[in-house]
């Protein structure tokens, strides 16, 4: 059994994985300062005998006592939301973080992923998006903070593979979402869901033709523990490769949540990309993984954890 460090432990994600690699046996070191976290994600962990809980900053020294197998760096804000708000934060977790992280993990030996993510490939001119298409990033837009972390966290990682021998992972990550999501972190899947369960109209922004495709999270995990005990070091991406439009998203969320909310448009958001969806080929060949959850299925479960929320409220 490993000792493993997850950081960003008590976001959406980072909570999940802890739970899932608890499961297995492992022992979890949860590493969050909680900026964007939340700690009732890993509440029903806190009794668990082999479930640490650290409140660190992980852009400032990392210091953890005895041995490391794994560093699974899934520290950050992901959400628009969050990153225009605190765009410096974001930078300095991406670069600063990720370095940190890098070097605690060679100093113990242990093995390294880097959470990525889609947005690596900006607002792309390749749909479906492969690992081996760089990208279409404005590094300067307000977006840029986020994009160009990743960009750079990824570029850092795979220079301490190559220099230092480093047995490092990068996971491609595209839209998730399932229970433990944050209901106001202004991601569609979220933001509609809340907005159909309360009758309120459904914002989507622009004319809706834009596309996305939506992966559950425990498909997701799934993924990530098998890149993690995998050969691979180049980047891979982990997503759903079923696209939609965004008006089908909302139509299909009026449709599960019984709703009468009607949709309404607003103005394109700057730099928002008006495609994304995962080529999973290389997931499928080297891993052995792809998509079990079907959205209507995973979309039930979402709805009925905000449901849930709600009557606690």
């Amino acid at each position: 059994m490993a000792r493993i460090l997850v950081t960003g432990g008590a976001g959406f994600i980072g909570s999940h994985l802890c739970e899932f690699l608890l499961a297995k046996g492992h022992e979890v070191i949860c590493m969050d300062n909680l900026i964007t976290g939340n700690q009732t994600n890993i509440q029903h962990l806190m009794g668990h005998p082999k479930f640490t809980y650290v409140d660190h900053d992980v852009s400032k020294h990392i210091s953890i006592e005895g041995p490391l197998d794994f560093v699974l760096h899934f520290a950050s804000p992901a959400s628009p939301v969050d990153y225009l708000k605190i765009p410096i934060q974001t930078l300095k977790v991406g670069s600063l973080g990720t370095h940190n992280l890098l070097g605690l993990s060679k100093d113990k030996k242990a093995k390294f992923m880097l959470a990525s993510t889609s947005e690596v490939y900006g607002d792309p001119l390749v749909n479906p998006q492969p690992e081996t298409y760089w990208g279409n990033v404005n590094p300067v837009g307000v977006r840029g903070c986020y994009d160009e972390s990743k960009r750079f966290a990824e570029a850092l990682t795979m220079a301490y593979h190559r220099i230092h021998k480093l047995d490092t992972k990068i996971v491609r990550i595209f839209n998730t979402y399932g229970p433990r999501n944050r209901a106001n972190d202004g991601r569609v899947v979220p933001a509609f869901i809340n907005q159909a369960i309360r009758g309120q109209d459904i914002t989507v922004f622009g004319d809706g033709k834009q596309t996305r495709s939506f992966c559950y999270v425990s498909d997701l995990i799934e993924g990530i523990y098998k890149l993690i005990n995998s050969k691979i070091n180049d980047p891979v991406n982990l997503g759903n490769p079923q696209e939609m439009t965004i008006l089908q998203f909302a139509g299909e969320i009026i449709k599960l949540t019984k709703s009468r909310s009607k949709i309404v448009h607003k103005p394109l958001p700057i730099d928002d990309p008006h495609v994304r969806c995962p080529d999973i080929t290389k997931a499928k060949k080297e891993l052995n993984w792809e998509p079990k959850v079907s959205l209507q299925e995973g979309l039930k479960k979402t709805i009925d954890f905000f449901r849930e929320e709600m009557s606690k409220a």
